[in-house]
């Protein structure tokens, strides 16, 4: 499948250029010549790159990287004319992936490109991995937020599944039981860190074989709960 990517820059010339060399290898590519219509743009089609200049009519290259930052994670390279380092660091702070300066090397954007679609491709094989957690017999899948034991499913709560999936997935981090409290409930929650142990300790008994020598779940005596690796 070819790859998709939005070139952005008001000097239509340049863009004109970087499509071709791009089309050359097959993949698809798309225009924008401000700020505007690049973020419009952006929220309707997700890129696999976006090769995105600073200085833009209408919004520049930074406001429009941290608008499209508030919905969409689809990688960006910030082109930037001056040599000024300052423009770099604020284009990664903004959200930016990586910067090339200009005057560029055709050769060296497309490869920043295919670098860019490589990390991206490994890391969202990897976010797949992450929605299946198993652990000595225990499957957790993310997605349907089901937990299965030795092949039988466990009916588990909607909080009791948050604290499953927090735990699990930070293993040998050991959480307070006010951490618990205000990340599950909420800092908002009117309840007392009683509420956590009650769940954990529900918890324990729907997902251990035995409860009282918990395989999982386990207590730091006088600070909290932490999941054994």
């Amino acid at each position: 499948m070819s790859k998709k990517v939005l070139v952005v820059d008001d000097e239509k010339l340049i863009v004109k250029g970087i499509k071709f060399s791009l089309v050359q290898d097959d993949m698809e590519v798309d225009c924008a010549y401000d700020g505007e219509e690049a973020l419009e743009m952006a929220k309707k089609t997700e890129y696999d790159v976006i090769l995105l200049d600073v200085m833009l009519p209408k919004l520049d290259g930074f406001e429009v990287c941290q608008r499209i930052r508030d919905f969409s994670n689809m990688p960006i390279i910030m082109l930037t004319a001056k040599g000024d380092d300052m423009d770099k660091i604020l284009g990664l702070e903004y959200g930016a992936d990586d910067y090339i300066t200009k005057p560029f090397n055709i050769l060296e954007v497309k490869a920043r490109i295919k670098a860019i679609i490589r990390r991206s491709h490994r890391q969202a094989v990897e976010e797949e991995k992450k929605k299946i957690f198993e652990k000595n017999g225990m499957k957790i899948d993310c997605d349907s937020r089901r937990v299965f034991v030795d092949g039988k499913e466990v009916r588990l709560t909607a909080k009791e599944y948050d604290l499953l999936e927090l735990l699990s997935f930070h293993p040998n981090k050991v959480y307070s039981r006010e951490n618990l409290l205000n990340i599950v409930w909420g800092y908002d929650y009117p309840g007392d860190v009683r509420t956590v142990d009650v769940h954990i300790r529900r918890l324990r008994e729907k997902i251990e074989r035995n409860p009282g020598d918990p395989d999982f779940i386990h207590t730091k005596w006088g600070v909290g709960y932490y999941f054994q690796d």
